[in-house]
């Protein structure tokens, strides 16, 4: 059975995509078969992946739409073991599409359920928002990673948000479980990264994730050239930290045994 994980935070530029890409990328290469959900309309996550979606025939719109049967609109990427089911700026439209139809926050698990036994994983990236297609990454998904910026306002939102998660699980998705706080943009040098990661670590202790990522110059670029940072500089601070984050969420979900000390 697939894990869907959900990468969610209302707030922007707080690392949501590029956790998204990057760790859908990584987990690939740990010979996982991936599948990344680009649900934000922007499709950004798309283009990261070297996707143009523009030329695409079909696009998670559709999908949500019930044009086309969700295994007619999953394409490949350069990445092995890595499929993206791609988004457009017709997404925007799906929003008030769905707000009109019957189980409208159900419409993306309806059809993920026929991809339970062919992924283990399942990425979902949220849109930069807490409306409908958000609520339905949250009704579909087993687990929500939140990544939150090492910067100052860190926790702005982030009540909200894991009020909403608690609505959701609530009504909606009674499994529904946080998988981890990532914190992003960490520049050991500055106190304030240290501030927040001290200050982040004391509210929600064993969700915030051990691992760090950095803030690095070739991570910021890598979308630009519509490739995972594994692809684009694989000796990366930023790689690094990604197959770290992929190592440490596949120990917590049992993938994998942790090395003793």
């Amino acid at each position: 059975m697939s894990k869907i994980i959900a990468v969610a935070n209302q707030k922007g530029g707080v690392g949501k995509t590029t956790t998204s890409v990057n760790l859908a990328a990584s987990l690939a290469a740990a010979e996982h078969t991936v599948l990344l959900i680009d649900l934000d309309p922007q499709a950004n996550a798309s283009n990261g992946l070297g996707i143009d979606t523009k030329t695409v025939a079909s696009t998670i719109y559709e999908v949500l739409a019930g044009k086309i049967p969700i295994q007619n609109a999953m394409v490949s990427c350069e990445m092995p073991h890595l499929y993206v089911l791609p988004s457009h700026i017709n997404l925007v439209g799906a929003e008030i599409e769905l707000i009109s139809m019957q189980d409208r926050e159900y419409m993306l698990k309806n059809v993920l359920h026929s991809l339970s036994d062919i992924y283990d994983f399942v990425i979902i990236d949220c849109p930069p928002s807490l409306g409908i297609l958000t609520l339905n990454a949250l009704t579909a998904a087993h687990t929500v990673l939140i990544p939150v910026q090492c910067e100052y306002y860190a926790l702005e939102g982030l009540g909200q948000l894991l009020n909403t998660i608690s609505i959701v699980k609530q009504h909606l998705n009674p499994l529904l479980d946080v998988e981890g706080i990532l914190l992003t943009m960490y520049d050991s040098r500055l106190r304030l990264s240290n501030q927040v990661v001290q200050e982040v670590s004391r509210h929600f202790e064993d969700k915030v994730f051990k691992t760090l990522i950095n803030r690095n110059v070739r991570l910021s670029e890598s979308p630009s050239h519509g490739k995972p940072i594994l692809l684009y500089d694989a000796f990366s601070s930023g790689a690094l930290n990604y197959l770290e984050l992929a190592k440490e969420i596949l120990i917590n979900n049992g993938f994998i045994v942790p090395e003793s000390n």
